[in-house]
């Protein structure tokens, strides 16, 4: 039975998308309380101290995709965020010392370096992207529709919410409404060789379209991967990428300060092993320790393959629901680094210090380049010339290192997220970041020795510290078939897991990955309606 001091609410995981639920459920009037596994609440989005003086998002490392509307309606910024915009967006340098630098009101002369033909296409290749990145901004903060079953009384909220999308949708012109289908379906590749002709500017934006995604820029679907990280803002200046001073976990603590002046209880070191079901619904936890929780309702905010496979018991989750998550596609191909610096590095392209330093530096000079690398990685467990973006945020913020030192991010690919004939990647993971250290020191000499401690996150670090399965950033991959109306699956589109009483809010569900905040706001309005 559940105590008159029972929450109404149990939520699984306190990561970016749980607190940001938790906090609406709390504004609602619920009473909500966060079981968190590790010592600290902020899942991926987390900023930790790795090296003596230095501190470094762990993690997830950039600002961009965090929804306007959420940090708006939970105030966060004043729960203490705050965020600064690069003063440059990307900066590639390439082999032969030449580089396209990006942002600043001068892309389009840094692509004609190039092509002339490419920068003339550039302003409607950008105009193109960003009037569809418009319109799944907005479908990005309401449930898709859902494939139900019952009578006509469940059928019809899915009808008029396909309607609107439909009307949506129509707003669009023909060539838009193309354009659209095909950046769900064909590769990263094929959609920019459409529009430009030189290699560094297909490099550029062609890596959005493996961030996160163990596949070629060669792959059908990966185009897709390239708009969802179009969809961003910051400071309201869309497809801007920025910094949240004291790195990303300044955002989650944000959101958790959010959260108890809501009325939220937070427990962190509060693992779950089970969640409880009685009469075919989810009525509560039981946590490491043994204690067991009741609540009206459990939100989960876990990658689905852990909710349905380790902490439900199969015969509690139903057959189509099993099957489902036996063919889940996660992992990732991220290995994740961070480095503590005694000097910035000097790249042979572009030397000495400046502004593209702020910027998101991205080492693979060329679509081929890529899909190399993916290949190596799948045949050999890891690209021996792997593609690696390297993030330095002490430039924009001073309270991470010490002074006239720095921290860095690397954000590598590809890495095969379990490694074949049985060797594991705790083996393994001081020999790549060997690799990935060299890699950025071929493009600025010196690099290496200016190290002067590093943590590493292979897949398996990754998985075990955060739970994201394979190395997983976005708790499943963003194929056709696990996107929209079927993430996690046909049916479950509207946040309501595969029994009653349970529902999930994390980024297994619409809109997909990335600091966001969508899922975690989504799933709320749901949750306040039904406990209603």
């Amino acid at each position: 039975m559940r105590g008159r001091d029972a929450p109404d609410v149990l939520l699984v995981g306190g990561g970016h998308n749980g607190l940001v639920c938790a906090a609406y459920l709390a504004r609602a009037g619920l009473k909500v309380t966060v079981l968190e596994r590790r010592g600290v609440v902020g899942g991926a989005a987390v900023t930790e101290e790795f090296h003596p003086g230095f501190r470094n998002s762990v993690a997830s490392y950039t600002v961009s995709l965090l929804q306007p509307k959420v940090i708006a309606e939970l105030d966060l910024h004043a729960h203490g965020l705050r965020i600064v915009q690069r003063r440059r967006n990307n900066f590639l340098p390439l082999p032969d010392g030449q580089y396209l630098l990006t942002g600043a009101g001068d892309t389009a002369a840094q692509v004609a370096k190039f092509s002339a033909r490419d920068a003339q296409r550039l302003p409607q290749y950008e105009a193109r992207l960003e009037a569809i990145a418009d319109v799944l901004r907005a479908l990005a903060l309401q449930p898709p529709p859902n494939i139900t079953d019952g009578g006509w009384w469940k059928a019809l909220p899915e009808l008029l919410r396909g309607a609107r999308l439909g009307k949506r949708l129509h707003a669009l012109d023909e060539t838009l409404r193309q354009d659209l289908l095909d950046l769900f379906t064909i590769s990263a590749a094929e959609y920019l060789d459409r529009w430009f002709e030189s290699d560094p500017i297909k490099a550029l934006f062609g890596f959005d379209g493996v961030v996160g995604n163990y596949a070629s820029p060669y792959t059908p679907g990966s185009a897709y991967v390239l708009l969802h990280h179009v969809f961003g803002e910051v400071n309201g200046v869309k497809g801007a990428w920025g910094h949240a001073i004291g790195g990303m976990g300044a955002i989650t603590q944000a959101m958790a300060a959010s959260a108890r002046a809501a009325g939220v209880t937070i427990r962190a070191d509060a693992g779950v092993d089970e969640v409880l079901v009685e009469g075919g619904r989810a009525v509560g936890v039981r946590l490491h320790d043994g204690e067991e929780l009741r609540a009206r309702c459990v939100v989960a905010n876990v990658n689905p393959k852990l909710l349905y496979q380790r902490l439900l018991r199969s015969e509690h989750v139903p057959a189509p629901m099993r099957e489902r998550m036996a063919h889940w596609r996660c992992g990732s191909g991220t290995f994740r680094m961070n480095v503590a610096l005694d000097r910035l590095p000097s790249f042979t392209a572009l030397p000495g210090e400046g502004d593209h330093l702020t910027a998101g530096i991205i080492l693979a000079p060329s679509l081929d380049y890529m899909d190399r690398a993916y290949l190596d990685a799948k045949a050999h467990g890891w690209s021996r010339e792997p593609i690696v973006e390297l993030l330095i945020p002490s430039t924009l913020d001073d309270s991470l290192a010490p002074p006239g030192q720095h921290v860095a991010s690397l954000f590598c690919q590809h890495v095969a997220p379990e490694l074949s004939d049985g060797r594991s990647w705790d083996d393994h993971r001081e020999e790549v970041a060997d690799l990935m250290i060299a890699t950025v020191e071929r493009y600025a000499p010196g690099f290496a020795s200016s190290v002067l401690g590093r943590q590493i996150k292979s897949p398996l670090d990754l998985e075990r510290d955060f739970g994201l399965v394979g190395g997983d950033i976005f708790h499943g991959a963003l194929s056709l078939n696990q996107l929209f109306s079927a993430r996690p699956a046909l049916g479950q589109a509207g946040y309501r897991g595969a029994i009653p009483g349970l529902y999930l809010c994390g980024s297994g569900t619409h809109p997909g990955g990335g600091v966001t905040g969508a899922p975690g706001h989504n799933a709320a309005q749901v949750v306040i309606g039904d406990l209603r």
